[in-house]
């Protein structure tokens, strides 16, 4: 039973000198068997000792987390591969940290402005080819109406012409009307609500011309890709301008200035095409610069980032420290292990002759009445199955453990509902390519579920083991029944039999080795076989687990010494459950040996409702009347045994504790722990009668009723095992076997896609979870409330293998 508890605790004092102190703690870390107590909780984080090194660390910590954003930005990721151990100075790492950064940020900042500088120009380039477009189109247009103008004005004779102020302009250049303009280019989501905006801001009085960008172009003052257009907008007078360019500031158009002089634009344009690329030049060699400093720090960011939490968790925890008065001294509190003792005096003195400190470190246990937090050492196999039970509750210091059973029993209960071997193969097969990939994987950052799938690698394992076992006792693959333990024990005489009831079938050999017979699959007697099998089986199953429960919580009373809970709560508890539902078991046994065909609901209901009368078919065997009536009668006797006793006996060993008598009640009664726990809870002042009384009514009540409704939800075995059996059949008959029955490759193929996905999907993940979830109710509602009271705290030591950034 020692495997059922936890590690044995003591509470430690180490009285350090302050000059070996932060190897202490940093030796501390590397050995991860120490929790530390916090012995400044009073102080704020500000008025403790280590203070400025703690907000150091977070300076650096908060560099570290800008390089690592850069390094995101650029695609790049911290190398991961194992380097030689650099023996990092603090001060050091702080000023090479500091200078990287500032380099980073000066870089940035330069190629920020370069790229701002470039997408202006590239701008600017589009703004100046596509409004020249605008406007040599329409010079053409304005010379060829000149021309037509001027040979009507030959054709026909200026004295003749109608068009008077036509010839007023034309031969009057003071009075031509001179339009101003505004381009540049507006995002195109925007461009309909900016031309009605000014339309109807200046009434129509100005001439907007759109031409689309094909490409997207990056925004100057975003710095994101985003579709757009060139515009030109021709107006006339200054007001109108005014009004032009307010709006083209509140709809983000990036203005730039535009010559209508042909000879001018081709120009501007030879002239920006040039210094774009002089500022892509400079704008790469910016960036490989930028790329290559990235690629150097990438290269210990890891290291870098280890020994900054390390830091950071050392000096946080020397500020759990007290100092002593004489400033010479640092005095440390915390739980160990008992068998680590020897690893921390060894750790305490290799501190203290690597810092060369005159005085050596102290190390003495202290007694106390604190509750000690609950270690179990565990590996990698037994992990998953340990955080399946502190899921419900950390056990109570050296309570007994579930996760010892659950190893088993959690995935043989999956396996019940689960069964099938086919199924079984392909969780194995999925859960051991992540076994062997599990260096690989470990040291990635997956996904939510696949960390959760990773993490349980090993239940699954177990799982689907199981699954395989009791799929060959179903003896079900993929709903198909195979001989492989040898041929059927019974034969279809001739053809028309089919189909039928295996009463119709000739029995020629022995019984079948192992599981159910194959030629029971398919049979009109399948359905009303199985149900009865599973049924029973569930309840066989149920009972078991649940008389274990009870058994452990006696353990648990013996090691704590509480005599009333053996007397008054395990002896009644497992009388009441065993007159019952262990009398219902021994039946199922019976009848099974026997192959009778006697009614066990009839004999149960019965058995409450006219014990005495004749059994007449439904005896097994000779007694059982008798039997049953002695049962009834425990079971009704056992109530009370566990109702009134305890509360009495608790009020006596009060008064006389209260009084200052020791005593011992009868003759096997030690002081309950119980009594304990109401002492301190009470502050040792009066004994709560009524209350402790309520609370054993409700204990008594929750234990009679939950008897009654865990058995029944085991049945739950039963029920989720026929669904999924249920499914696979459905999914192999009415998907593969009718696609198959059409003799066509097309409907074939779509039908074997349509069985993979349905088999994947609903009974390898939809069915696994729902299975899993019905064993954790189990293990949790139906076992452990047997015993287990979880109402205890983990050991958390402080060790820099479990260090996160989160911790740090």
């Amino acid at each position: 039973m020692d495997l059922l508890r936890s590690e044995p605790m003591q509470l430690v004092q180490l009285i350090i000198p302050v000059e070996a102190a932060y190897r202490t703690i940093s030796y501390l870390g590397d050995l991860g068997l120490f929790q530390f107590k916090d012995l400044n909780a009073e102080k704020s984080p500000f008025q403790r000792t280590y203070a400025t090194q703690i907000k150091r660390c977070g300076e650096m910590a908060r560099k570290l987390r800008f390089f690592k954003e850069q390094m995101t930005k650029a695609g790049l990721s911290p190398s991961t591969r194992s380097v030689a151990r650099a023996d990092f100075n603090l001060d050091d790492l702080e000023v090479q940290l500091a200078e990287f950064e500032a380099e980073l940020t000066e870089i940035k900042a330069n190629n920020e402005k370069l790229q701002r500088a470039y997408s202006e120009l590239v701008e600017y380039k589009l703004v100046l080819q596509k409004a020249g477009e605008f406007f040599y189109s329409a010079q053409n247009t304005a010379v060829a109406w000149q021309r037509e103008v001027e040979a009507h004005h030959i054709g026909e004779g200026s004295i003749d012409s109608p068009l008077l102020l036509e010839q007023e302009i034309l031969t009057d250049p003071s009075k031509q009307v001179k339009l101003g303009f505004v381009s540049g280019l507006v995002p195109r989501e925007k461009s309909m609500a900016f031309e009605r905006i000014l339309f109807r801001a200046t009434r129509g009085n100005v001439f907007l011309k759109q031409a689309l960008v094909e490409d997207c172009v990056i925004d100057p003052v975003l710095g994101e890709k985003i579709e757009k257009n060139v515009f030109v907008i021709f107006f006339s007078g200054e007001r109108v301008k005014n009004k032009i360019l307010k709006i083209c500031d509140a709809f983000g158009a990036n203005r730039y200035p535009f010559m209508d002089d042909l000879g001018k634009q081709y120009q501007m344009i030879t002239e920006v095409s040039r210094r774009l690329l002089e500022l892509k030049t400079t704008v790469d060699a910016g960036l490989l610069h930028w790329s290559n400093l990235l690629q150097t720090i990438g290269h210990q960011f890891e290291q870098w980032n280890h020994l900054v939490k390390k830091e950071k968790s050392i000096y946080h925890t020397l500020n759990m420290l007290s100092i002593d008065v004489t400033k010479k001294c640092l005095v440390a509190e915390g739980w160990c292990p008992v068998f680590a003792t020897n690893q921390i005096q060894n750790a305490l003195k290799q501190a203290t002759f690597d810092s060369n400190s005159q005085l050596g470190a102290i190390f003495q246990v202290l007694h106390t009445k604190e509750s000690p937090p609950t270690y179990f050492r565990t590996n990698k196999f037994t992990l998953p199955f340990q955080e399946i039970v502190d899921a419900y509750g950390v056990a109570k210091y050296q309570e007994v453990n579930p996760g010892v059973y659950v190893i088993i029993t959690f995935p043989f209960l999956f396996a019940v509902m689960f069964g099938d071997w086919g199924h079984g193969i392909c969780l194995l097969l999925a859960t051991l390519y992540f076994i062997v990939k599990e260096k690989k994987f470990s040291s990635q950052k997956l996904g939510d579920i696949m960390e959760m799938t990773f993490g349980g690698r090993y239940v699954i394992m177990m799982m689907a083991l199981f699954s395989i076992y009791t799929g060959l006792i179903y003896n079900e693959f993929f709903s198909v029944p195979f001989e492989l333990f040898g041929p059927s024990a019974y034969e279809c005489p001739d053809p028309s039999c089919r189909g039928a009831s295996i009463v119709g079938l000739i029995r020629v050999r022995p019984t079948y080795p192992f599981g159910v017979d194959p030629k029971w699959h398919g049979s009109r007697s399948e359905l009303p076989f199985l149900n009865s099998l599973k049924m029973k089986m569930s309840i066989l199953l149920g009972v078991a687990q649940m008389n274990l429960g009870i058994i452990l919580g006696y353990f648990n009373a013996t090691f704590f010494g509480n005599n009333l809970n053996i007397w008054y709560q395990f002896v009644p508890q497992m009388i009441f459950l065993n007159s019952l539902f262990g009398y219902l078991s021994l039946l199922i046994i019976v009848k099974w040996c026997m192959g009778s065909q006697a009614d066990l609901y009839h004999v149960m209901i019965y058995m409450f409702l006219s014990p005495t009368d004749d059994l007449g078919e439904n005896q097994l065997f000779v007694g059982q009347k008798m039997l049953q009536l002695v049962l009834l009668l425990l079971a009704l006797v056992s109530i009370p045994w566990m109702l009134f006793p305890k509360p009495f006996l608790l009020k006596k060993q009060h008064q006389e504790r209260h009084q200052g008598r020791s005593y011992t009640l009868l003759h096997s009664i030690d002081d309950s722990p119980e009594l304990e726990r109401h002492h301190d809870s009470l502050g040792h002042v009066e004994f709560e009668f009524s209350e402790v009384f309520v609370h054993q009514l409700i204990h008594t009540i929750e234990f009679v009723l939950g008897a009654v409704s865990n058995t029944a939800s085991y049945l739950r075995l039963w029920a989720l095992s026929l669904a999924h059996s249920e499914l696979s059949s459905v999914f192999y008959e009415k998907v593969l076997l009718l696609a198959w029955g059409f003799n066509n490759v097309v409907i074939l193929t779509i039908g074997i896609i349509v069985f993979i996905f349905a088999t994947v999907g609903v009974l390898l993940v939809m069915e696994t979870l729902s299975a899993f979830l019905h064993a954790l109710r189990l293990h949790w509602v139906e076992f452990q409330n047997k015993f287990y009271e979880g109402d205890g705290y983990k050991f958390y030591p402080f060790s820099f293998a479990l260090l996160t950034d989160e911790d740090a």
